[in-house]
C-alpha cells in the first residue's frame, strides 16, 4: 500500500497534486471576479432604479405638500419626520427655482448635494445622484446615495464568495493528493515489483492494473528483462559448460604427471613434473569454483520445501577439519530451518570457512556462528584490513596480498548466494568483539512458521 505522507519535491504526485489544486484554486478565483464584476453591473442597475423610483415617489407629494402650505409657514425647509430610528441609504432634497431647499429627508446631509445638478444620473464627490426638474422648472427633486453603499455591497459580496476558498484551501490540497495517492497506487506496486527484480529474479512485472499511459514501459522493461535474462543465461552457460569440460581433460592430466612424477627419478625433470601437478590441481580447483559460481548465479537457490542447514553444516565442517581447527557455535535448539536450498548453504559456508582458513592466522582457531534468526558469521583470526580492502572483497579473482592457493571467487560466490535469496553480506574488521581478525556475516532466509 502507498505510504500516507508528503512526497518528496520532484514526485510525480506531488506535481499533479500542486498543479490540480492551483488550477482549481485559480478558476475558483476567475469565477469570482467575473461574478463581482456582474454583481456590480447588476447592483449599479438596481440602486439607480431605487434612486430614479425614489424620486418620483416623492415629486407628487412634494408638489402636494408644497402648494398646500400657506404663505407665512413657508419660512425655511421643512423635514420630513422619521418613523422611526433608522439609518437612510437614500436621502433626498426638494429645492426651489433659486435653489432653497424646501423639503429634505431627515437624515439627508445637504453637503452631498451640488447646488445645480442636473436632470438625471450624476456622481458627485462621493455618491451617485439622480435629479428631476418639474412644474417648469420651480421644483427640483435630487436623491442621493450613501456614499461607499455600492462598493461595500459588492465587497461583502466577493468575500461570501472568496471566505470558502480561504477555508477549503487545505482540504483542496488535500484532496486532490489523496485522490493522485490512489490513482498512482499501481505505479508504485509497479515500482516495487521492479526492485525486487535481481541478477537472480528476471521474471516479467505485471502490468496489468497499470495507467494506459505507463503500461507501455512495463511492456518495454520486460522486452529489456527478457533481453538481459537470455545474455546472463547464455554467460553463466559457457561459464558452467567451459568449467564441466575442463573437468575431465585435467584430471587426466592430473593423474598422467602423477605417475609421470612417480616413475621420473629424482632430478630438475621430476621437479617440473611437480609444477605442472600444482597448477593442474590450481587448474582443477579454479574450474570447481567457477561450476559453483555458475549455479549460485544461475540456479535457483530456494529449496523445494524447508530445511535444516545444521546438518550441511556440519558435514562441510567435518571435511574442512584437516585444514584446520575450527570453533562452531550452534543454535539453541540444535537446528535452523530454511528455504535456502542445503546444497547452496553448503557452498556458501564451505568458501567462507575455507577462506578463513587459508588466509587467518593458522595459530588460532576460525569461529563460526549460526544463530536462531538465521545470522551465520565465520570469524577468522588476523590483522585489521583497511576499509578500502572491505569494500573490495567480492570482486572476482582478488586475491590481496597473500601466498595462499586460490582463485579469487570464494566471496565473490558467498555473495551471489546471498543476494540470490535477497540477504546481505557484511564484513567486519576487527570482528565483533575482539581487536583483531575479519568477520563476515551473511543473513540466512528463516522458514516461515506454517500455522497449526
Amino acid at each position: 500500500m502507498t505510504r500516507i505522507g508528503w512526497p518528496p519535491k520532484g514526485s510525480l504526485q506531488r506535481r499533479l497534486a500542486l498543479a490540480l489544486t492551483g488550477g482549481v484554486m485559480a478558476l475558483w478565483l476567475l469565477a469570482t471576479a467575473a461574478a463581482g464584476l456582474l454583481l456590480r453591473h447588476e447592483i449599479d442597475e438596481v440602486f439607480d432604479s431605487a434612486l430614479q423610483e425614489v424620486v418620483q415617489r416623492i415629486l407628487p407629494l412634494a408638489y402636494t405638500e408644497i402648494i398646500s402650505r400657506e404663505a407665512d409657514a413657508v419660512a425655511g425647509p421643512q423635514q420630513v419626520a422619521s418613523v422611526g430610528a433608522h439609518r437612510e441609504y437614500i436621502t433626498y432634497i426638494v429645492r426651489d427655482a433659486q435653489g432653497r431647499s424646501l423639503l429634505q429627508s431627515h437624515d439627508a446631509n445637504l453637503s452631498q448635494f451640488p447646488a445645480n445638478p442636473a436632470h438625471g444620473f450624476s456622481d458627485g464627490p462621493n455618491s451617485r445622484l439622480y435629479t428631476e426638474v418639474a412644474v417648469s422648472g420651480t421644483i427640483v427633486i435630487t436623491a442621493a446615495e450613501r456614499p461607499g453603499h455600492r462598493q461595500k455591497a459588492v465587497r461583502d459580496a466577493i468575500a461570501v464568495m472568496a471566505w470558502p476558498l480561504i477555508l477549503l484551501l487545505p482540504l483542496g490540497i488535500a484532496g486532490p493528493w489523496f485522490l493522485v495517492a490512489v490513482t498512482l497506487r499501481p505505479v508504485a506496486a509497479f515500482r516495487h515489483e521492479i526492485e525486487a527484480r535481481g541478477s537472480g529474479h528476471l521474471e516479467p512485472v505485471s502490468g496489468a492494473h497499470l495507467p494506459t499511459e505507463i503500461a507501455p514501459v512495463a511492456e518495454a522493461l520486460n522486452a529489456l528483462m527478457a533481453r538481459v535474462r537470455r545474455a546472463l543465461d547464455a554467460e553463466r552457460s559457457f561459464t558452467a559448460n567451459s568449467a564441466h569440460e575442463l573437468r575431465t581433460p585435467v584430471a587426466a592430466a592430473l593423474a598422467q604427471a602423477q605417475r609421470l612424477r612417480a616413475e621420473l627419478p629424482e632430478g630438475p625433470a621430476r621437479a617440473r613434473t611437480v609444477e605442472i601437478e600444482s597448477a593442474l590441481k590450481r587448474l582443477a580447483r579454479l574450474s570447481e569454483k567457477l561450476l559453483q559460481l555458475a549455479r549460485a548465479e544461475g540456479a535457483s537457490l530456494i529449496g523445494e520445501s524447508p530445511q535444516d542447514l545444521v546438518p550441511a553444516l556440519r558435514l562441510v565442517l567435518h571435511d574442512l577439519s584437516a585444514d584446520g581447527a575450527v570453533e562452531v557455535s550452534l543454535p539453541l535448539a540444535g537446528k535452523f530451518v530454511s528455504t535456502l536450498d542445503m546444497d547452496a548453504f553448503a557452498i556458501l559456508a564451505r568458501n567462507l570457512i575455507e577462506n578463513a582458513l587459508k588466509h587467518g592466522d593458522a595459530s588460532q582457531p576460525v569461529r563460526v556462528v549460526l544463530t536462531g534468526d538465521g545470522c551465520f558469521s565465520v570469524i577468522s583470526p588476523g590483522p585489521v584490513l583497511a576499509p578500502e580492502l572491505l569494500a573490495a572483497m567480492t570482486q572476482r579473482f582478488l586475491r590481496g596480498a597473500t601466498t595462499a592457493d586460490g582463485a579469487g571467487l570464494g566471496l565473490s560466490i558467498v555473495q551471489a548466494i546471498s543476494h540470490g535469496v535477497g540477504g546481505n553480506i557484511a564484513f567486519l574488521s576487527p570482528a565483533s568483539g575482539r581487536l583483531d581478525g575479519l568477520e563476515v556475516v551473511v543473513q540466512l532466509p528463516a522458514a516461515t512458521p506454517t500455522p497449526g
